[in-house]
């Protein structure tokens, strides 16, 4: 494990840990004001797609004004580490909470739902969906109010920002590699609610290409709930996202109008008064400040595919389930392998070499930045004035679910919930095209997107490659069918390079037909200039597939 720590800080004690980094109880020697210090892993430090994704995470927090949001202090990133400076909250995780007492009374329950739309309210109003929202990320404090945290996967609204997120609480859309839009965060605070008031979640599949077609098309479960309760539950779980209210601000007026009608004038105040009750409780039998590291696992999935399955119980999807159990299948790949994710193209990697600034409050100040320093193996250049926060951009390729880890008492270093589609050894690399490198172009991101079958030999995809500049930019396309997933797979037909220019985007629509019998088909795509996100693949379990 990394020993670097941000300069200026005296860290005390780790408050957690995961495969993602640490959060650390740190004092800012200064001011003297306690601090959670958020470090991405020595191992993702030198992979630039997640030491982008760190830094987006901060810039946009450091735009985002919110009392119901955890709020960010100052970011540093030098060649030996990066880390974010975080508010620490007292207080323990609705997770942790709930483990000790669920379901809740559903007054505890609203002024929880509650108090989270008012955090998303106020990211969706500068642009921001969180995309991740789940109990892990939710900080109960003792006084009975709460802080939303780790916006690690959140995404500019309207941007087609991959499949990512946990899959209990994945809007139907958002399985889909739909836009990011705040009705994906209603609903899944809106499953958080509901987990709160029964004490489950709305559905349980066995593994998750079940569970992304109970999200997608099974019934919502508002029977479960209080009866007071049900309409806010069917309003927020609703299938289609122009059925949620449009954004969390608009669910604030009708969760109050209901909790008063139901439970009285005085609702908010008891079901406070309830929280601050169970969060004491939680405080003292585990108490954040508490020595050694603690780990906590959100929701993991099982799937398993198999050509004769010993369960007769064959899975024939059509049309959108096709899609929607496709994209599961490739999450549970994903999830096995841990391949890396791709994330938001901030910056380039060279920037690694400098202490960046993001800040929105001085520990012990009333106003200004933080001093940056930056920590280079040479001897150190000036800081840059601080960076203008500006909400995260599109993810450079499709991303799917992964488990995390969440830390008591302050921002949750969580394991990555979301890695790129796979590179597997089921197709042969991509032919490198013989156009040369262009000086005045970079390639920022390639992201496939819509890869389906169509047909029993044909499929489609979509690819948008997106460069830095206008110069000439050449892509490659593979195809290749393999008879188990990660195995080795056969080159099927040749390679197509497509060669574009004048823009700073291209979307390519492309077909197949697929002369090989494998049961997995997989497109990859390389561009030259080489995309800093080192190109994209999508593998697609087709029809001839049996999954129990």
């Amino acid at each position: 494990m990394s020993t670097w720590a941000v300069p200026g800080y005296t860290e005390s004690r780790e408050l957690g840990s995961g495969a993602s980094g640490r959060v650390a109880l740190a004092v800012h020697e200064e001011s003297g004001l306690p601090v959670a210090v958020k470090y991405l892993s020595e191992s993702l430090r030198t992979r630039p797609g997640f030491v982008r994704d760190f830094r987006a995470e901060a810039r946009l927090l450091g735009g985002l004004r919110s009392a119901h949001v955890a709020g960010l202090y100052e970011y540093v990133e030098g060649p030996d580490g990066a880390a974010i400076v975080m508010e620490l909250v007292e207080g323990v995780s609705l997770r942790a909470l709930l483990s000790r007492q669920a379901p809740l009374a559903p007054e505890a329950a609203l002024v929880l739902l509650k108090g989270s739309l008012l955090g998303l309210a106020d990211a969706h109003r500068i642009g921001v969906v969180h995309r991740d929202y789940k109990p892990e990320n939710v900080l109960v404090r003792p006084d009975g109010t709460s802080k939303l945290v780790d916006f690690g996967i959140a995404a500019a609204d309207g941007t087609t920002a991959g499949i990512a997120g946990t899959p209990s609480y994945m809007a139907p859309e958002q399985w889909t590699g739909s836009p990011a839009s705040p009705a994906a965060d209603v609903y899944a605070a809106t499953a958080t609610f509901f987990e709160c008031l029964t004490g489950r979640k709305p559905y349980a599949g066995e593994n998750l290409a079940e569970l992304a077609l109970q999200h997608v098309d099974g019934p919502i479960p508002a029977d479960a709930a209080p009866e007071p309760v049900r309409a806010l539950v069917r309003r927020g779980l609703a299938k289609a996202p122009d059925q949620r209210p449009a954004h969390a601000g608009d669910f604030v007026a009708e969760l109050e109008a209901a909790a008063g009608g139901a439970y009285g004038a005085d609702w908010e105040e008891r079901g406070r008064g309830r929280l601050a009750a169970l969060a004491a409780l939680c405080l003292l039998l585990v108490p954040p400040s508490s020595g050694g590291p603690r780990n906590s696992v959100t929701d993991t999935a099982r799937t398993v595919l198999t050509r004769t399955p010993r369960v007769l119980r064959a899975w024939r999807p059509g049309g959108r389930s096709l899609l929607v159990s496709a994209a599961a299948i490739a999450a549970a790949l994903l999830l096995a392998y841990g391949i890396d994710r791709q994330a938001p193209a901030f910056g380039t990697p060279g920037e690694a070499a400098q202490a960046l600034a993001t800040t929105s409050a001085q520990p012990g100040a009333t106003g200004g930045a933080l001093p940056v320093t930056a920590v280079p193996d040479t001897p150190a250049p000036s800081a840059p004035a601080p960076a203008t926060p500006s909400a995260p951009a599109a993810s450079a390729t499709p991303t799917v679910p992964t488990a995390g880890t969440s830390a008591p008492a302050t921002a949750s270093p969580s394991a990555p919930p979301t890695v790129a589609a796979p590179p597997t050894a089921a197709s042969s690399p991509a032919e490198p095209t013989t156009a040369p490198p262009s000086p005045d172009v970079a390639v920022t991101s390639v992201v496939f997107g819509g890869f389906r079958q169509t047909g029993t030999a044909t499929a489609t995809a979509s690819l948008t490659v997106t460069t830095d500049g206008t110069g000439p930019v050449a892509v490659t396309v593979v195809w290749s069918t393999a008879e188990a997933s990660g195995g080795t797979g056969i080159r099927d037909g040749g390679a197509d390079t497509y060669r574009r220019s004048g823009s700073t985007q291209y979307t390519i629509a492309l077909d197949h037909t697929f002369q090989g019998t494998g049961c997995y088909w997989d497109v990859r795509a390389s561009t030259q200039p080489a995309s800093a996100d080192g190109g994209a693949s999508q593998e697609l379990l087709t029809r001839r597939c049996t999954l129990r």
